[in-house]
């Protein structure tokens, strides 16, 4: 039982410390941790305790500045304001710090990451990607509040805080979807793509009649503009995803990481490679390359829409071969030869002991591991280190200016083969 006083609504003075995973810096008061947002190391602030559910530590939002760090700056957005005290939008985690030490701050945390999690010590820099640290985001999802305006929600809230434009979307995206309105409830897709076209779908959740039927609520997908099909260009070729399917939100990411991904991987001509988590086949495409017409390049993908974008944006590559499943499920079907090289993407949790299980006994002489998580990152690090691989090469990347997100490219390597 918790017989401690709940904290929320409190307002403190803090001397802030370091940075940590998740947008914020740690600050002590009273004996507590105290998580608290919108501030830098080294800074005076005063704070407001917006969530305290007990135990050893409380989340609070930095309300005014008393004495400020060398990196801050004003914010872009008028929504990331510290004047706006706790109603500031949740998109951004890094307004009110200066590009260069937001890439100091991410560098950071992914090797605290490392260390703590992985047992590796590893000198991190984060490079920029070109364009600097606004207009670069080119899908964004939208929430609609009970007025039917559109917005982005509040840190660890439902509330939806309206927004007219968005400094880190890409020019002209949310021109006409800011201006109407929409159904209160439901959530707005909007995807600028490649070649300039704005593919703009709304979801609404509709409660279904009560009675026997029950069940879930019924979702419904209205297509406002755009065709849906977005068209994007990317080591060399052309792509079509479905404007909702997983495709790099910064104009030059794929390029770049696709890249990195070549570079590390360097699959032998007519060698075999896998692509897991394989996505619409950016990555298959370049290992496909490599390995050449006499080569093997497996793509693995669970999502049925990215399966059926890869097909097609790839039938030029006989050699490579998209399979349709889970990744562990499929690489440990005794009739797919081990691959020489091994690429996963995968999602923001990571690969896991099965998946890291199933790679490992493949035994690959390397493995391109590409994360958005630097703690799921470390963790698999981790364990393919338990499983006789070591972490060779680390890049990492701003993809995500303005907020906590980054972007990390790791080459591991077999220990018995490269030693």
């Amino acid at each position: 039982m918790n017989d401690k006083p709940d904290w929320t609504g409190r307002r403190l003075r803090l001397e802030v410390g370091a940075v940590a995973h998740g947008g914020h810096c740690v600050a002590r008061y009273e004996g507590r941790v105290v998580f608290v947002r919108h501030t830098l190391p080294g800074e005076t602030v005063d704070a407001l305790v917006t969530e305290d559910r007990g135990g050893g530590f409380c989340r609070a939002d930095a309300v005014a500045v008393v004495e400020a760090a060398p990196g801050r700056v004003e914010p872009s957005c008028p929504l990331a304001d510290i004047a706006r005290g706790t109603d500031r939008c949740g998109g951004c985690d890094w307004q009110h710090v200066d590009p260069a030490v937001q890439r100091e701050l991410k560098a950071a945390v992914v090797a605290e990451q490392l260390t703590r999690l992985a047992g590796v010590e590893y000198p991190v820099e984060v490079s920029p990607l070109p364009g600097g640290p606004l207009r670069w985001r080119s899908r964004v999802r939208l929430a609609v509040d009970d007025n039917g305006a559109v917005g982005f929600r509040a840190h660890r809230s439902h509330r939806v805080i309206p927004v007219r434009d968005c400094p880190i979307t890409v020019e002209g995206a949310l021109d006409e979807v800011a201006s109407r309105s929409w159904t209160p409830g439901s959530e707005v897709a909007v995807t600028r793509d490649g070649s300039g076209q704005v593919h703009v779908t709304e979801h609404s959740v509709r409660p279904r009649r009560s009675g026997r039927g029950g069940g879930r609520p019924a979702r419904s997908a209205r297509k406002v503009r755009g065709t849906g099909i977005a068209h994007e260009a990317a080591v060399g070729r052309e792509w079509g995803v479905r404007s909702e399917g997983f495709w790099q939100v910064h104009p030059e990411a794929a390029d770049r990481f696709a890249e990195v991904v070549a570079r590390m991987a360097d699959v032998p001509s007519g060698g075999r490679a896998w692509d897991l988590y394989g996505g619409v086949g950016l990555f298959a495409a370049v290992l496909g390359q490599q390995a050449g017409a006499n080569g093997d390049v497996l793509l693995v993908e669970s999502g049925e829409s990215a399966v059926r974008d890869a097909e097609a944006n790839l039938a030029d590559l006989p050699q490579v071969r998209v399979r349709s499943g889970r990744v562990e499920r499929v690489v440990t079907e005794p009739t797919v030869p081990a691959p020489h090289v091994v690429v996963l993407d995968p999602p923001r949790k990571g690969a896991g002991s099965e998946v890291v299980d199933a790679i490992s006994r493949a035994r690959p002489s390397r493995v391109v591991h590409v994360a958005c998580d630097p703690a799921s990152l470390a963790r698999d690090i981790g364990l393919f280190r338990e499983r006789g691989y070591r972490l060779s090469r680390l890049e990492a990347f701003d993809a995500f200016p303005m907020t906590q997100h980054v972007e990390c490219i790791a080459l591991l390597e077999d220990t018995e083969r490269n030693s």
